[in-house]
C-alpha cells in the first residue's frame, strides 16, 4: 500500500464522520421548525399562554383542528388553493416545455432577447405592477375570479419555468437528437422518446415550484380575491390573526399543518420521477 493510499484512507475516516454530523445538524436544522409547529398544533390555549410553556404537549388533543376547520371554511380554501396551483402547474408545464426547447436548441436572434426577458422579469419588484395589473384584471372582469388568478400566476411563474428547463435541455447530448434523427425517427418522435425521459427530473423540479408557488402565495391573490367563498388557503390562514395582532396560535398552527399536507402529497407522487428518468431516454435512444 502506498502512502498516498494510506493517506487517503486516514483522511476519509476522519472527514467521513464529520460530514454525518454536518448533514445530521442539517436535518435538525430544517426539522425543528416543523416539529415545534406539529407540537404547537396539539397544545392547549391554556398550555400557549402559561408564563413557563413546556416544549411537549401534556396530551394529545385535536381541538384545534376540529376549529380550524370549522370557524376558518379551510377546506373550501383548501378546495380553492388546490385547483389554482394545478391549474397553473399545468399551463406552466405546457406553455413552458415547447418554449424552452426552442430556446435552447435553436440559435435565433430571439433567443438573446427573450434571455434577457426571463432574467429582468425576476428582479423586477411586483409590488409596481399590482396597480396595473387590478386595472387591467378589472377591466376585463376577472377580479373575484379564480381564472384571473390562475392568469397572474402563471405570468409570474413561466419565466422561472423556462429558465429551469431550457437548463435541463441544454444539457442533454445533441447527439441523441442525431442519432435518433439519423435511425429515420421524426422530431415529435425523438422529442417523446428520447428528450421526454431525460427531462423528468427537471419536468419535475418544474412542475413542483410550480405547485408551491401557486399554492403558497399571498400577495396576488389578496389583491385579487374579495369574496370569502373564493379565498385561497393563505388569505384563509391570515384570519387567524386579529385585528390588534392577536394570533390564534394553536388554531394557527393546527390550520398551517393542514396545509402542509397537500405539498407534501404532491411532491411523494412526483419524486420518483426525479431518478427514473435520468438514463431511460439514452437506453431508448
Amino acid at each position: 500500500m502506498t502512502l498516498a493510499t494510506t493517506l487517503d484512507s486516514r483522511t476519509r475516516r476522519i472527514t467521513r464522520p464529520l460530514q454525518y454530523l454536518a448533514l445530521l445538524c442539517y436535518v435538525v436544522f430544517l426539522g425543528f421548525p416543523l416539529l415545534f409547529l406539529v407540537l404547537t398544533a396539539f397544545k392547549t390555549p391554556q398550555e400557549l399562554i402559561s408564563p413557563d410553556p413546556s416544549f411537549w404537549p401534556a396530551e394529545l388533543k385535536f381541538d384545534n383542528f376540529v376549529q380550524a376547520i370549522e370557524k376558518a371554511n379551510l377546506i373550501q380554501a383548501a378546495g380553492n388553493s388546490l385547483l389554482v396551483a394545478v391549474s397553473t402547474t399545468v399551463i406552466v408545464t405546457l406553455v413552458s416545455l415547447p418554449a424552452a426547447y426552442a430556446l435552447a436548441r435553436f440559435k435565433t436572434k430571439l433567443r438573446g432577447l427573450a434571455t434577457g426577458w426571463i432574467l429582468l422579469s425576476q428582479v423586477f419588484p411586483f409590488i409596481l405592477i399590482i396597480i396595473p395589473l387590478f386595472l387591467v384584471l378589472k377591466q376585463i372582469g376577472l377580479i373575484d375570479n379564480l381564472l384571473g388568478l390562475v392568469l397572474v400566476y402563471t405570468v409570474w411563474s413561466l419565466p422561472f419555468a423556462l429558465w429551469m428547463l431550457q437548463g435541463y435541455i441544454a444539457g442533454i447530448p445533441v447527439e441523441l437528437e442525431e442519432a435518433g434523427a439519423m435511425d429515420g425517427a421524426s422530431r415529435i418522435r425523438i422529442l417523446r422518446v428520447i428528450i421526454l425521459p431525460l427531462l423528468a427530473p427537471g419536468l419535475v423540479a418544474t412542475s413542483l415550484f410550480t405547485f408551491i408557488s401557486g399554492w403558497n402565495e399571498f400577495f396576488f391573490a389578496l389583491v385579487i380575491i374579495q369574496d370569502p367563498a373564493l379565498q385561497t388557503l393563505p388569505l384563509t390562514l391570515a384570519r387567524f390573526v386579529g385585528a390588534e395582532g392577536q394570533v390564534q396560535l394553536g388554531q394557527l398552527a393546527a390550520a398551517s399543518l393542514l396545509a402542509t399536507i397537500p405539498s407534501l402529497v404532491f411532491f411523494a407522487i412526483i419524486q420518483r420521477r426525479l431518478t427514473s428518468g435520468l438514463l431511460s431516454g439514452a437506453v431508448k435512444g
